[in-house]
C-alpha cells in the first residue's frame, strides 16, 4: 500500500531529478517562498520539508500558492497567444480583484475568447483561474493564521492594501465602530479528501465546506450578510471537537457527529437537512424517498435544489443521497469525494 509519506518521498526524489516524466503529474509548492513549480522547473531545489505536493495546479493555487516566472507551470508559454499572456500578467498583477466581462473590455479582449483559450491551455477558465488566485491570498491567512504583514509579503504586495482587499473581499471587514457587528471564527483543515474550511460562532459550526467546492466564495458572502459578521482566523472549542470527530470518522470509528450545527436556511431547506441527519452511515437514500419523509412526496426536485444548497459537507450526509436508480448524481465537493465517503461508510456501519 502506497502511505502519504512514501508518495511525498517519491515525488521528491523526481523533483530532485527534474524528470520530465512527472510533467503534470504533480505540482510543488514551495512554502518558504509560496511559489508554485513543475517537476522540472530549473530553479534551486527546496528542502523536503518546505515542499508541499498537489495533484493539480488548481489545488496549489486555492493553497495560496503563486506560479512561477522561470517554469510557469500554468502554461506552455511558448503555445500561449498574446491575448492570454495578457490575462495572466492582468492577474498577477492584481490578484485580488474579482473580474467581470467589463474587465476584459478594459484590456480589449473578447470574453468568450478569454473563457475558451484559458480553458483550452489550463484545463480551467479564466474566472476559476481568477478566483483560485484570490481565495488562496484569503485563505493562506486562515490556514497559517500569520500576522497580516507577513502573509501580505509573502503573498507578494508591498503595500498591505492590495492583501487585504483579496482577504476581505471573501471574508469580509472588521468596522472599528460595530456595536451589531457578529464575528465569526474560520480554520482551514487537512483531511483525507482534501482541504476544508470551517466558520463558526461561539455556539456551533455554521460551515464546513471543501475549499475548491464551487461557489464557496458566494457562499460566504451569503453567510456575512445574513448574520451581519466578519470572519477572521481563530480557535474555537467547535474546531476541536469537530477535528476530534473528523479523525475519528476518517478512521472507521465514528458514526454519528455530535459537533454542534446551526442551519442557515429556510424552514423547508432545514427540514431536509435535519432529516439528511437521520441517514444511518453506511445507508443511501433517493430524493423521492427523501421528499416523501418529510411530507411533501412531489417536492423531490426542491428537496435536491435544498440538499445541494447545505453548507455542512460531511456532518450533515448529502452524499448520502442517490438518484432513484442508484447512479451517485450530483455533489458539491465532486462525485469522486462522494463515492469515497459512501465506499468509506458502507465498509465501517
Amino acid at each position: 500500500m502506497i502511505t502519504e509519506q512514501s508518495k511525498i518521498d517519491h515525488f521528491y526524489d523526481m523533483l530532485i531529478k527534474k524528470d520530465s516524466n512527472y510533467e503534470g503529474v504533480f505540482y510543488v509548492g514551495v512554502k518558504t517562498t509560496g511559489i508554485l513549480c513543475r517537476p522540472t522547473c530549473p530553479a534551486k531545489k527546496p528542502n523536503k520539508e518546505n515542499c508541499e505536493f498537489f495533484d493539480t495546479a488548481q489545488e496549489a493555487l486555492l493553497a495560496s500558492y503563486r506560479p512561477c516566472k522561470r517554469c510557469q507551470p500554468l502554461n506552455n508559454p511558448s503555445k500561449l497567444s498574446a491575448e492570454v499572456k495578457l490575462l495572466v500578467q492582468a492577474i498577477e498583477a492584481h490578484p485580488e480583484r474579482k473580474w467581470t466581462d467589463k474587465d476584459f473590455d478594459k484590456l480589449s479582449i473578447s470574453a468568450n475568447t478569454a473563457r475558451r483559450q484559458f480553458k483550452k491551455q489550463f484545463g480551467m477558465t479564466f474566472i476559476e483561474y481568477a478566483r483560485a488566485r484570490r481565495l488562496g491570498f484569503a485563505f493562506d491567512y486562515i490556514r497559517n493564521g500569520k500576522p497580516i504583514i507577513e502573509a501580505q509579503l509573502e503573498g507578494g504586495y508591498n503595500s498591505g492594501n492590495g492583501f487585504r482587499d483579496a482577504f476581505t473581499r471573501t471574508m469580509g471587514t472588521i468596522p472599528k465602530k460595530a456595536t451589531s457587528l457578529n464575528m465569526f471564527v474560520s480554520k482551514w483543515l487537512e483531511t483525507p479528501l482534501g482541504s476544508m474550511i470551517a466558520i463558526a460562532n461561539d455556539a456551533a459550526l455554521v460551515l464546513f465546506e471543501f475549499v475548491d467546492r464551487r461557489g464557496l466564495e458566494t457562499e460566504i458572502e451569503s453567510l456575512r450578510t445574513k448574520w451581519h459578521a466578519a470572519v477572521i482566523p481563530g480557535e474555537s472549542p467547535i474546531f476541536e471537537q469537530l477535528e476530534q470527530e473528523l479523525d475519528a470518522y476518517f478512521e472507521g470509528s465514528l458514526s454519528v457527529f455530535e459537533t454542534p450545527i446551526t442551519y442557515i436556511g429556510s424552514p423547508f431547506q432545514q427540514t431536509v437537512w435535519r432529516e439528511l441527519q437521520k441517514i444511518p452511515i453506511g445507508s443511501t437514500t433517493s430524493y423521492a424517498q427523501l421528499a416523501t419523509k418529510i411530507g411533501h412526496p412531489k417536492a423531490f426536485r426542491a428537496v435536491a435544489r435544498a440538499n445541494g444548497a447545505n453548507q455542512i459537507s460531511i456532518l450533515v450526509p448529502c452524499h448520502r443521497v442517490i438518484g432513484s436508480d442508484g447512479s451517485l448524481t450530483g455533489y458539491g465537493g465532486g462525485i469522486a469525494r462522494k463515492e469515497w465517503l459512501l465506499t468509506h461508510e458502507k465498509n465501517n456501519a
